[in-house]
């Protein structure tokens, strides 16, 4: 039973001792990882608005007639 009671106690300590390390972690590397969320996220961002944009831009605009076809000759001077 004793051996048990030890086991249980061992494993809390790692436990804890893991959670008072990772928070140690995060707090001395916090800007560190903001700055890479930061980055990532308007990398992201930038992205999404290069690839779609043309799109909307494009989808958003009428359409421009094109003549079939030019004329080969003109018509006459206009008297004065």
């Amino acid at each position: 039973m004793q051996k048990l009671v030890n086991g249980i106690a061992l494993l809390s300590g790692l436990v804890s001792l893991s959670v008072v390390g990772g928070g140690a972690y995060l707090y001395l590397n916090k800007d560190t990882l903001i700055e890479t969320a930061r980055e990532s996220a308007i990398e992201a961002v930038t992205k999404t608005i290069t690839e779609s944009l043309p799109g909307i831009i494009k989808s958003s605009l009428p359409e421009i007639p094109v003549p079939v076809e030019l004329p080969k000759q003109t018509g006459g001077v206009l008297p004065f």
